[in-house]
């Protein structure tokens, strides 16, 4: 079995801890949490209108949950916690893009409401970062 590499703790434990906390925070959701985040994902993903708000915090805590286990988790692949981070850390990306009203008229760049939102590309690089890791060992780089 192997542990993650000395190198991979510290964007693994910030990260993992991070999303682990978010999913933890939302689990016990109420009404109102659960409706703006439903609303917001909603509106930048279509199909996720006949979902119900409450299912879909509690689907978003779980799968926040499990990504922060898994990086936190020393005995998961980095290639396993890599790509559970870069699929999650995609979606926001992708929300971020989808929702006109986080980003100035015109620009990639936040507006004051997207400044939360886009700070998750930084998950996109740690994930994208632990996939490109696990390549190049099993390459022999």
């Amino acid at each position: 079995m192997k542990l993650m590499r000395a190198r991979e703790v510290p964007g693994r434990v910030a990260t993992g801890a991070y999303v682990l906390h978010s999913g933890v925070e939302k689990w016990n959701g109420d009404e109102e949490q659960a409706a703006g985040l439903h609303g917001m994902a909603a509106a930048a993903f279509p199909f996720l209108k006949s979902v119900p708000p409450r299912r879909f915090l509690k689907l978003l805590s779980a799968a926040e949950i499990a990504t922060g286990v898994a990086l936190l988790a020393p005995v998961v692949p980095a290639a396993v916690a890599g790509a559970a981070l870069t699929g999650f850390s995609g979606g926001l990306v992708a929300l971020y893009l989808r929702t006109p009203a986080l980003r100035k008229p015109g620009s990639i760049w936040p507006s004051q409401a997207g400044i939360g939102v886009s700070k998750d590309v930084w998950m996109l690089g740690v994930g994208l970062g632990l996939l490109t890791d696990a390549a190049s060992r099993r390459r022999g780089d």
